[in-house]
């Protein structure tokens, strides 16, 4: 597996670090999402941070309203149905519309910290495959969930579920300037 980009790692390990001095993760597993790829290329990573392996590489798909084949936009706003980007923890688990799915806790004001009302959640879904994919060049997309391919979702969503972090990057100068985890002085609150 290739996993993310150098830089990209280099970015949401900083941020994984951050957090988890805070107290917001305690499970050892990083998901890095790569919105500046196109939903036809693997962009979703888990990495063991213990030993720095990438342990998954996957499709992942994007908000509706984020852009058809690339992300060309994000929101924080409820209705969007656009991605976020940023820090989020992983949290409980249930099982819903589609099926065995993770709830996300954004944990960057303004950018992400609307998921939970938003019901930003990893799930399976059809349209995350290599079926969909050749038939129409690109994934089919979200609601704003990072959605991935439903043969995997369970064992994903079990090894990262209960304090992991999810890094969603995009190569947003606003974003990259005022993140708190990305430019972390110890003093990040617990939330």
């Amino acid at each position: 597996m290739a996993g993310p980009s150098e830089d990209v790692l280099g970015l949401a390990l900083r941020a994984y670090r951050c957090g988890q001095e805070s107290g917001h993760f305690r499970n050892p597993y990083l998901t890095v999402v790569d919105h500046s790829l196109p939903s036809s290329e693997p962009r979703l990573w888990v990495v063991d941070v213990r030993s720095g392996d990438t342990v998954l590489e996957e499709l992942v798909a994007h908000g509706k309203n984020s852009g058809l084949h690339r992300v060309s936009s994000h929101s924080n706003e409820p209705g969007s149905k656009q991605s976020s980007l940023g820090v989020f923890r992983t949290d409980e688990t249930y099982v819903g519309r589609h099926g065995y799915s993770l709830r996300l806790s954004g944990l960057e004001r303004g950018w992400n910290d609307r998921a939970r009302d938003r019901a930003i959640v990893i799930h399976g879904a059809d349209y995350v495959s290599a079926r969909f994919l050749g038939g129409h060049g690109r994934l089919g997309r979200s609601w704003g969930c990072p959605a991935v391919r439903p043969g995997v979702s369970r064992s994903l969503i079990d090894r990262i579920k209960d304090g992991g972090a999810v890094f969603i990057y995009y190569p947003d100068e606003d974003w990259l300037r005022t993140s708190s985890f990305l430019n972390c002085d110890g003093r990040l609150a617990r939330r």
